[in-house]
């Protein structure tokens, strides 16, 4: 009996077990349907608006250091914010083609407006000329082709044109020339006006003991400019004997006149022949007229012409000095010589300067440094003719620009060497330049506008 209620009681625990087990799967199977049922309604609805932008972050979220890519810094961007995609792989450089090389790097702009636009914080421009052997312009250079250095060092050039600049021209003409020299040039400058194209500008100065100014600046083609090149016409100098030497004295030994009969007057201790020196005050000509071209806008190329015969004697200022501020302020020196140093054995001397001898032409060392040119011309018609040869000359320059890596305010004079690819050319370029303060200033300044007066009250 005892051990049937046992059996009894153990078939009722069982029992209830299974009972209380079945109604707790029961339970979990209705909340996962239901959950399920939940998460399938929320995946089928659709929003009948668009989601609201993220509120801007508040103070207390903000820390030092945190950048604007919440990813970058190592943060979780805010709640509610999308994680920014990571950035993208940066894609295989292309081979480079043959007509490139490694070390040309990206093209440089092309233009004239890429140079008016530019902000000059450490801005080189360098105009440069190519020619041939037998001293022709040689058109169709690329930049591809062309090499600057500064310093000896190579620069990667950012700025390539060929298009012409407009001209500010201060033109210098030597009035200490003789009388038939003079003459040539007189009559040669009717044809001056036709080197010039209309948009550029033209001042007039002359020298014979000191520099003169005939005109302004003013229109190339202007009936001020033709007024100012007729009424400077001169007849020049007489040409002085050269009496130096044995034959500026008579015959005297220890001071004394041996020979009393070949002095003026009789028993005189001596007679010498005193001439004085020819002033050709070439250096202050072309500091004047350097100093009126760097009032010229920019984007303007800046030029000082001069018409002379090279010689140089009784300045104030020294041609190392006049050198030095062409240099610094992008000046070039072109010219047209005139008279004996015109000559090819004449010229090719005066070329050739002895030490402890004076230079009887100091116009080459001019065009040398800054880059420029000269024509030697001895008759009346290849003098008009150079007019035009040195302008075309101008017109038809290469530019290019780069961007130094030396700065601007030690005023140190840095070299320039300006190569081409190409054999048996001629690059005529400036050899140098001086940086100066005003090249770290923007090229183009805003000029805020002055608030317009105010009515006075009607009564």
């Amino acid at each position: 009996m005892a051990a049937g209620w046992k059996i009894l009681w153990g078939y009722r625990v069982v029992r209830q077990s299974v009972l209380a087990g079945a109604l707790a799967f029961l339970a979990l199977g209705q909340q996962g349907q239901k959950a399920t049922e939940e998460a399938s309604a929320a995946q089928q609805q659709i929003p009948d608006s668009p989601r609201p932008q993220v509120d801007l972050p508040t103070v207390n979220s903000l820390k030092p250091g945190m950048g604007t890519t919440p990813i970058s810094n190592g943060d979780q961007p805010p709640a509610g914010q999308d994680q920014a995609p990571p950035p993208s792989q940066p894609s295989a450089p292309s081979a480079p083609s043959e007509t490139q090389k490694l070390d040309d790097g990206p093209p440089p702009e092309v233009g004239a407006d890429a140079f008016r636009l530019v902000v000059r914080t450490n801005f080189v421009e360098v105009p440069f000329t190519v020619k041939d052997n037998k001293q022709r312009l040689v058109p169709a250079i690329q930049w591809r082709e062309v090499r600057v250095y500064e310093n000896n060092l190579p620069q990667r050039i950012t700025n390539f044109t060929v298009d012409p600049f407009p001209l500010s021209v201060a033109i210098v003409i030597d009035q200490s020339l003789t009388f038939d020299n003079m003459a040539k040039v007189n009559n040669s400058l009717n044809a001056l006006q036709g080197a010039f194209a209309p948009y550029d500008e033209v001042a007039v100065y002359t020298y014979n003991n000191g520099p003169q100014l005939r005109t302004e600046f003013t229109g190339s083609q202007s009936a001020r400019l033709n007024f100012a090149l007729t009424n400077l016409k001169t007849t020049g100098r007489e040409p002085y004997m050269n009496m130096g030497g044995p034959l500026a004295q008579t015959t005297v030994i220890n001071g004394r006149n041996f020979d009393p009969n070949t002095s003026p007057i009789r028993n005189s201790p001596q007679m010498e022949l005193k001439v004085p020196k020819e002033v050709h005050t070439l250096n202050d000509a072309i500091l004047e007229a350097a100093k009126a071209t760097t009032k010229a806008g920019k984007g303007r190329r800046r030029i000082v012409y001069v018409i002379s015969d090279g010689k140089e004697y009784g300045s104030k200022a020294k041609t190392k000095d006049v050198i030095h501020y062409l240099q610094q302020n992008k000046i070039a020196v072109y010219g047209t010589l005139v008279g004996d140093s015109s000559l090819p054995v004449i010229g090719f001397l005066d070329k050739i300067h002895l030490p402890m001898t004076m230079r009887d032409n100091v116009l080459p060392a001019y065009t040398t440094a800054t880059g420029g040119n000269t024509d030697a011309e001895f008759r009346q018609k290849g003098i008009e003719e150079s007019f035009q040869k040195i302008f075309e000359e101008v017109r038809t320059q290469y530019t290019i620009g780069y961007y130094t890596h030396e700065p601007f305010i030690d005023g140190k004079f840095r070299t320039i060497d300006v190569r081409v690819l190409r054999p048996n050319l001629t690059v005529i370029a400036k050899k140098g330049y001086y940086p100066t303060a005003s090249d770290s200033v923007p090229a183009n300044t805003v000029t805020p506008a002055k608030p317009a007066a105010a009515a006075p009250p009607q009564n």
